[in-house]
């Protein structure tokens, strides 16, 4: 089975960036030596992976990585920081 891989980088200007490849090591290479001119990462390098994560199925993969792109910068910190129980939380709306 082929492994794909979701992963969030986190950029110079301290925003993040979450893609999906079957290549990790290749994909965050692309994005530091700024392969692609159009990628978001392009003009906010240095970057660093800061979290990635296997799956044996792409579709689901796939459907991770754009749940996560929907995410807050908060919530996407909790996760790289191991605060799994944070994450409900994190998503609920504060009413004033």
């Amino acid at each position: 089975m082929k492994q794909s891989y979701v992963y969030i980088i986190k950029c110079s200007d301290k925003t993040y960036y979450t893609g999906v490849t079957s290549n990790l090591e290749q994909r965050v290479f692309q994005h530091q030596i700024g392969f692609y001119p159009d990628c978001y990462t392009f003009k906010r390098r240095p970057i660093e992976l800061v979290f990635y994560c296997e799956f044996t199925d792409i579709t689901l993969a796939i459907e991770k990585e754009k749940q996560i792109k929907k995410w807050s910068q908060a919530k996407k910190e909790a996760l790289i920081n191991d605060e799994y129980d944070a994450i409900p939380n994190l998503a609920k709306k504060k009413f004033k």
